[in-house]
């Protein structure tokens, strides 16, 4: 019996460290894996233990119902029997159990070494990425026309005005396509460049060397890596084509929302095969997607719209936080003091972005990223329709109206499409104040850090520590490490863009428009594809309780778009009308 519900004989009664090594368990590091019998490995130093234990209650549901309709009576004996057994093995594992959705684990997991965990594996995956990118700049400097002499040739030579990045051509998506999918294929990403077929091929397998790398590090070998990652890549390939058919992209519905909703079939109409679970890893993906952002954001380019865009972004955005947090709390009542806070962020930062950070940082569970993941997409798709019809019925101007957008649209390329919907000086300027309010997710990680060392409702975490260093040791624990790479990475490319010889800024920008943004998309892609398939829509609605988030999320919107509206009306019309003429005579 035990080996047709997947476990071996040992792995399901107490034995010493020896028979565990022979049953197939090893260690690495602070990692402890097992093995189910034709199964894959559980990491049990992170939680495995919890998935076995919930997997095998169900597999132990469905046996004992069977037994009870052929008339046995053993079926709740040996259940009760071999799930005691479990327990005791987690237990002397070392292994945090966790409870069905809804209730608390008994026991903290204990946290992975800090070389194995996803935040470091993302920093350097992502810092390899940009180094790569950086030297694969060719500077382009003029020719002398009619130069008089050797002197003036020189000169001329030394001044770079532009640069080529060599990486540009070879990193690519599927290209529009109306009838048939081959055509998203077809062409050159450049002239004289690779083909599109090429492009994408090579941008797809470079995404499978770089995670694989990753995962290795994090101890997945690569025997279950490197297959599990070409199934979540051609998956994030098939949304990559949907989302630019033709008529789709009319529409302007995104690539992430195709990656998670096709996810979200797959997971719950058919089932994820065990083969493809190792690479489900959405946080190292948008972990790595978040630091690469973190380069772009560059301090001069930001500072284009001047104080007007800090008052819309930096003002606003706390405000809605925190008055939406209390919302929940004080009046809705939202038991989980986690969902609430992911739920706020989203909503009032950056959606998926800013709700993966703060997730992190008070330790969420899977199924509240998701629940904030699914209305945020939801109300994104709505919202990028839905201002731009506002805002050109009402004849509202582009200055006034691509910040209201920038400030209260999710996602930033939905920003930029709700933004061309209104008009180009509208596009830039909501892309800006979005590019303003993105700085914040590191500040906002290091909030809710250090306020989750008191407010966490969670029982089998440790009680706080005591005195500041004990405090500080308390954040630092807590701090979503990708978080330092996030900044540093906006630091040094702002370093770099505004130091340095003439026409350094125009290698930055190669770097940053060309290999990194789209290294940054496909990591976005490859996130969403994966929190699809680990969703569940049974447990999201177990987890949620009720419609109190879906209604926290649009009492919480509606307090965004007012105040976002007044920040911006007092901005760029009461206080600095000078700016907003600026914009709209000369743009960005």
């Amino acid at each position: 019996m035990r080996q047709a519900l997947g476990f071996s004989e040992e792995a399901c009664r107490g034995t010493d460290a020896d028979d565990f090594d022979a049953a197939g368990v090893f260690h690495e590091g602070d990692a402890r894996q097992t093995k189910l019998v034709d199964g894959p490995a559980v990491d049990l130093a992170n939680g495995g233990a919890a998935e076995v234990l919930h997997d095998f209650h169900g597999t132990l549901d469905t046996a004992a119902l069977a037994t009870n309709n052929a008339g046995h009576s053993t079926g709740r004996a040996y259940r009760d029997r071999e799930s005691r057994a479990v327990v005791d093995e987690g237990k002397r594992l070392g292994a945090a159990t966790m409870s069905e959705p809804g209730n608390q684990s008994s026991a903290a997991a204990p946290q992975p070494s800090w070389v194995r965990s996803d935040d470091i594996w993302a920093m350097i995956m992502a810092a390899g990425l940009l180094v790569a990118a950086w030297w694969a700049n060719v500077p382009q400097v003029p020719e002398a026309e009619g130069a008089a002499d050797a002197v003036a040739q020189e000169q001329s030579q030394a001044t770079v005005t532009s640069s080529e990045n060599l990486l540009a051509p070879w990193t690519a998506k599927p290209g529009s396509w109306k009838t048939n999918p081959l055509d998203a294929f077809s062409g050159e990403t450049t002239e004289g460049g690779p083909s599109k077929a090429v492009a994408v091929a090579a941008t797809a397998a470079g995404c499978v060397v770089v995670f694989a790398i990753a995962l290795a590090g994090v101890g997945v070998p690569l025997s279950r890596s490197v297959p599990a990652l070409i199934g979540v890549v051609l998956l994030a390939v098939v949304a990559w084509l949907a989302s630019t058919q033709a008529m789709v992209k009319s529409l302007q519905l995104e690539y992430v929302l195709w990656a998670f909703a096709g996810g979200l079939l797959i997971s719950n109409l058919i089932g994820v095969p065990d083969w493809l679970r190792p690479a489900l890893r959405g946080e190292l993906y948008i972990k790595t997607g978040l630091v690469l952002m973190g380069a772009s954001l560059l301090f001069g380019t930001l500072m284009k719209l001047g104080p007007p865009g800090i008052l819309v972004s930096w003002i606003t955005t706390p405000i809605v936080l925190i008055t939406t947090y209390q919302f929940g709390q004080r009046v809705l009542k939202i038991q989980s003091k986690s969902l609430n806070l992911v739920l706020s962020a989203d909503m009032s930062v950056c959606g998926v972005s800013a709700a993966v950070a703060t997730a992190a940082a008070c330790r969420a569970k899977k199924e509240e990223l998701s629940i904030a993941v699914g209305i945020s997409l939801a109300f994104t798709v709505v919202m990028m329709f839905a201002m731009p019809a506002v805002i050109n019925a009402v004849g509202i101007d582009q200055v006034l109206g691509g910040a209201w957008i920038g400030g209260t649209v999710d996602s930033t390329g939905a920003v930029v499409a709700a933004g061309e919907l209104v008009g180009p000086v509208a596009r830039d300027v909501a892309a800006s104040v979005k590019l303003i309010q993105n700085v914040l997710i590191g500040v906002i990680s290091l909030a809710v850090a250090a306020m989750w060392t008191r407010l966490s409702d969670d029982e089998t975490q440790p009680a706080p520590a005591v005195g500041v260093m004990g405090g500080l040791a308390e954040i630092w624990q807590r701090l979503p490490k990708f978080v330092i790479g996030f900044l540093a990475a906006s630091a040094i490319f702002t370093t770099l863009a505004s130091t340095g010889p003439e026409g350094r800024e125009a290698v930055v920008q190669a770097t940053l428009k060309g290999p990194v943004k789209m290294m940054q998309s496909w990591c976005f892609c490859l996130a969403f594809v994966s929190i699809g398939l680990e969703t569940e829509v049974r447990r999201l609605f177990s987890v949620m309780g009720s419609v109190k988030p879906i209604i926290l999320y649009i009492c919480g919107q509606t307090l965004n778009i007012t105040l976002t509206f007044v920040m911006a009306y007092i901005a760029f019309r009461v206080v600095f009308p000078d700016v907003a003429a600026k914009l709209m005579s000369g743009g960005l």
